[in-house]
């Protein structure tokens, strides 16, 4: 029988593939029984596998922002049930191993044949387009948790096969789009349960005892070669900073500082000196904040390896409690999960482009441009999709323009399927030209969005990068910050904040012009910018 100490490495090939496609077909699963344009369209989910102790063992290629914290809701789930087959645990709460709230998780054990405990679990996790709250959408100006939806703690809802229809009934009775939540919540259990028949096939196929030999394997394969790239780098101690524009409440240029300690074949990143956690949304729980420097340390690591708990062996996160990067409650955590990761990558990847500055990117737009809105009359909906902006150069390309970037993963809304869902209508959606930062490569361009509303609608917009444009590096220009204005039926136009809750009336335009990403290198004659600040 194989050890993790000696393995057939043809053999490590065959089932690192074997366990990417059980997670990548839990995924096409979800995508093809979902309900809601987010999930049907913009595939905003994530699935994996873990081993008996809930470390990971394999993800597919889905969210970074799911995938890097998932692994806390799934101790949470162990922390609180035992799990017998046909179980299923639901959860969302960011203080128990969730990150905002409308990501919901469902986690299910896996049994081996005869097996009296669980060798493993499947999990998934799926952004709600409304979970309740005090806006449509749940993703608002919210002062702390409680405002921003529904809570749920680890708890089963699923037992024995069969689901708890008393806790689906509670879920359904706290949304505004009850069918619609019922029906991306089945999709999600469909899910887990592919991803069990599929795994049980390899059990009884190849044995218990060599399936999860070779997950151990895995997870030590992916250490090893994150532990060889710490080691070519030199000892020492880097430095980077960067701020969000605000809170949404008055909380303006939000620190979060970086110290990036290399030692041997080991990392620590250490944010002592981040701002105090505010009184806005940008709050981001500690899975956050390790999810974002385990996606920006996965960038550098130019080899193609899995992405499990080995990769995280080497790393050490020390962050402070209480501050932005690693809030405690009640505080409110929706825009933490979306627009404070996108800036936690920023600073990771400014101190890594101290020490692989011919690997490192300039900034990419550094937000996900969050567009939510709804209404409860005539007919209730609430609907929710992320824009696309410029990705940053790098030291031998230029920036991709109108991409999700780093910790979203999402698809482009088409324009029919939105219309299909909500009383709205896209006048523009366009390039949004010069908005990338020149330099020997340019930064890509952000992107233009105009909704018309056909109908009076409830909306929100968490976004950044509208103060503070994303960041160029070895001397490349930053880029253009975004824009959010609003054209009212009366005429008027004016400016919007990057954070804002609106009831619009019928007849409103709201236009999202995203930013731009940062470029690379010293454009032509122009002198040197210096690296962003340490």
């Amino acid at each position: 029988m194989p050890s993790v100490e000696r393995f057939n490495p043809a053999r490590l090939e065959v089932f690192k593939q074997l366990f990417q496609a059980v997670a990548e077909e839990m995924g096409e699963v979800l995508m093809r029984t979902g309900f809601s344009p987010n999930i049907k369209e913009r595939r905003d989910y994530s699935c994996a596998i873990f081993d008996a102790h809930g470390e990971t063992i394999a993800q597919a290629d889905h969210l970074p922002v799911h995938l890097g914290s998932m692994p806390m809701s799934v101790r949470a789930a162990l922390a609180a049930h035992s799990l017998a087959p046909g179980d299923m645990v639901m959860l969302n709460d960011p203080y128990a191993g969730g990150t905002h709230l409308p990501d919901i998780t469902l986690i299910a054990p896996i049994f081996a044949a005869q097996g009296a405990h669980p060798i493993g679990y499947v999990a998934n996790r799926a952004h709600h387009a409304d979970v309740g709250g005090i806006a449509p959408g749940s993703l608002s100006l919210a002062r702390e948790v409680y405002q921003e939806g529904l809570i749920l703690p680890p708890v089963k809802i699923c037992r024995g096969g069969e689901i708890v229809a008393d806790l689906l009934a509670i879920l359904q009775r706290n949304v505004r789009t009850p069918e619609e939540r019922r029906g991306d919540l089945l999709a999600q259990i469909a899910a887990n349960r592919v991803g069990i028949q599929r795994l049980e096939y390899y059990l009884a196929r190849y044995g218990a005892a060599e399936v999860t030999t070779y997950g151990r394997a895995l997870q030590a394969y992916a250490e090893r070669i994150t532990r060889s790239l710490l080691a070519e780098l030199p000892d020492g101690e880097v430095h980077s900073r960067d701020a969000l524009d605000d809170d949404g409440l008055g909380g303006v240029d939000l620190l979060i500082a970086l110290t990036l300690r290399i030692a041997g074949d080991t990392a620590t990143f250490d944010f002592t000196g981040t701002a105090p956690q505010v009184e806005g949304s940008l709050n981001a729980v500690a899975a956050i904040t390790l999810s974002a420097v385990a996606y920006a340390l996965r960038l550098a690591i130019a080899e193609d390896i899995p992405t499990n708990a080995g990769s995280l062996r080497p790393i050490t996160l020390i962050a402070p409690e209480g501050t932005l990067v690693n809030a405690r409650p009640p505080a409110a955590v929706a825009g933490g999960n979306v627009e404070t990761s996108q800036r936690i990558v920023d600073v990771a990847l400014a101190a890594l482009a101290r020490l692989l500055p011919d690997r490192i990117p300039a900034a990419s737009q550094g937000t996900m441009n969050n567009v939510t809105f709804g209404a409860t009359r005539p007919r209730p909906f609430a609907y929710y999709e992320t824009l696309g902006g410029g990705a940053g150069a790098g030291p031998a390309w230029d920036g991709a323009s109108a991409v999700q970037v780093h910790m979203t993963n999402t698809h482009n809304t088409p324009i029919e399927a939105l219309e299909r869902a909500a009383p709205v209508r896209i006048e523009r959606y366009a390039i949004r030209r010069g908005s990338g930062g020149t330099g020997r490569f340019s930064g890509g361009n952000g992107l233009i969005r105009t909704y018309h509303f056909l109908a009076r609608t409830e909306v929100s917009v968490l976004s950044e990068r509208r103060t503070h444009g994303p960041y160029g590096l070895a001397g490349g220009q930053p880029g253009l910050p975004g824009e959010n204005h609003l054209h009212l039926p009366d005429g008027t136009v004016r400016p919007l904040p990057g954070k804002f809750h609106e009831h619009l009336p019928a007849g409103a335009r709201l236009t999202i012009a995203t930013p731009g990403g940062g470029g690379w290198g010293t454009p032509p004659n122009a002198a040197p910018l210096p690296l962003p600040p340490s």
